[in-house]
């Protein structure tokens, strides 16, 4: 797995660069701003981006800006985007438009170097990641109007580990239920979020989005 970082800060650059080259994973090429990104990319065509959401001039939203114009331009790359911050608009925004082969994660989980791989193993797969702790939060705001209200609890638990970008084995590992069991939940999840007729491969981002939406 070939990967370019973005990060300005040199020394946290760095160490993002040392704990995937230790697990395995090949970095081509470093950026430390949102231009620079989109050069590497374009020049060493990684397998995926991983790129810390604010960078110069501004430190606000660049690399969030620089993440859509890979997957518009390069819709084979997927990109891993890093934040500080618990913001499920950020999510939202990057995988609206282009929903596979996308991630958000809290950049604390470099500590957890195998949950970053892991993403990046997926994102590569062409599955959407959104981090744990985003998805926790949301499940845990009380809505005046809800669009998962239909759901049962259970339903909602497995809508959130869909949207953790966990597959249906791996959420029935989790749950402690057979994968049967599992795809009987999603079926149900999607039909009551009218998203039953749309095309297999598209289902469950559009599930994810409605949870982010919601």
């Amino acid at each position: 797995m070939r990967v370019v970082v973005a990060e300005d800060i040199m020394l946290t650059r760095e160490g993002i660069v040392r704990l995937l080259r230790d697990a395995g994973v090949e970095v081509v090429a470093e950026a430390e701003d949102g231009e620079a990104l989109l050069r590497e990319v374009r020049q060493a065509q990684p397998d995926v981006a991983v790129v810390d959401i604010k960078m110069p001039p501004t430190h606000t939203d660049e690399g969030l800006i620089a993440a859509r114009a890979i997957r518009a331009d390069h819709p084979g790359i997927g990109v891993l985007v890093l934040s500080q911050y618990v913001e499920p608009s950020y999510a939202m925004r990057l995988i609206q438009d282009h929903p596979e082969r996308v991630g958000y994660l809290l950049k604390e989980r470099v500590f957890d170097i195998a949950t970053v791989v892991d993403a990046l193993r997926r994102i590569v797969d062409g599955e959407t990641v959104i981090d744990p702790t985003i998805v926790a939060r949301l499940l845990s705001r009380h809505r005046r109007t809800d669009p998962l209200a239909g759901l049962t609890d259970r339903e909602r638990e497995v809508l959130g580990l869909v949207a953790e970008g966990m597959s249906n084995r791996a959420i029935a590992a989790r749950l402690f239920v057979t994968e049967r069991t599992v795809e009987a939940h999603v079926t149900q999840i999607l039909l009551k979020l009218g998203l039953a007729e749309s095309p297999d491969q598209h289902r469950r981002v559009l599930a994810v989005l409605t949870f982010l939406r919601a």
